[in-house]
């Protein structure tokens, strides 16, 4: 029986060769900067989901000037919340379940009875690839993504072999810190100040996107 070190080579060499980031992945890189202050990449976020998360709080909120203001408020409160968020699920279905809550209490502030029809946040993730075949229309919004998509890639793929082993291994395995020293044989240390030399790197990459708004 091989090790498991055996069956994560392939995988590893696999990913580190063709660094692409998955929309789950590229967001939370871009969570992480708003978490340590850089606000723009909220921005990335809110232009990405804009579109969707309107047309989810619309099917509470039928007026569409109220329900963009509602989607505007979810925003809001995703933001002040953003500390709290640490990626045991997707963004857009962390964000999703903001947005409905939202949508609930603005009618009850409005003395209005919530349908009686909810949207489970189990379907988020289906929601989401429904909508995003309706924006298909929205070409600033796929330039923008395949375009911070290609940015972190590239960046990953341009690190020393150590640096992108270690946030390959993480981001793209989601590996613990202590399964990452056991697989490069060193110290949880060294395999946080690799990860944190690495995702210093994709930021300096990143910063251009950030500061073209």
């Amino acid at each position: 029986m091989g090790s498991k070190d055996d069956k994560i080579e392939p995988k590893l060499e696999a990913a580190a060769e063709n660094p692409q980031l998955s929309d789950r992945q590229v967001d939370q890189l871009l969570v992480e900067r708003v978490q340590k202050g850089e606000s723009q990449a909220f921005d990335l976020l809110v232009l990405k989901y804009q579109n969707r998360i309107i047309n989810l709080v619309s099917r509470f909120v039928s007026d569409h000037s109220e329900a963009q203001d509602v989607a505007q408020e979810a925003f809001i409160k995703a933001y002040r919340a953003i500390e709290r968020f640490r990626g045991d699920s997707a963004f857009y279905t962390w964000l999703y379940r903001i947005a409905i809550n939202t949508a609930k209490n603005y009618l009850v502030s409005r003395s209005r009875r919530p349908p009686t029809s909810d949207v489970d946040a189990q379907d988020a993730e289906q929601y989401s690839i429904d909508t995003r075949l309706k924006d298909r229309d929205t070409p600033e919004r796929e330039l923008l993504r395949a375009e911070i998509a290609e940015t972190i890639s590239t960046a990953i793929a341009d690190l020393p072999e150590d640096l992108r082993t270690a946030i390959v291994l993480r981001e793209m395995e989601a590996m613990s810190y202590e399964d990452i020293a056991l697989t490069m044989s060193c110290p949880i240390g060294t395999v946080r100040s690799r990860i944190f030399r690495a995702r210093e790197a994709i930021d300096e990459k990143l910063r251009p996107l950030l500061a073209a708004d």
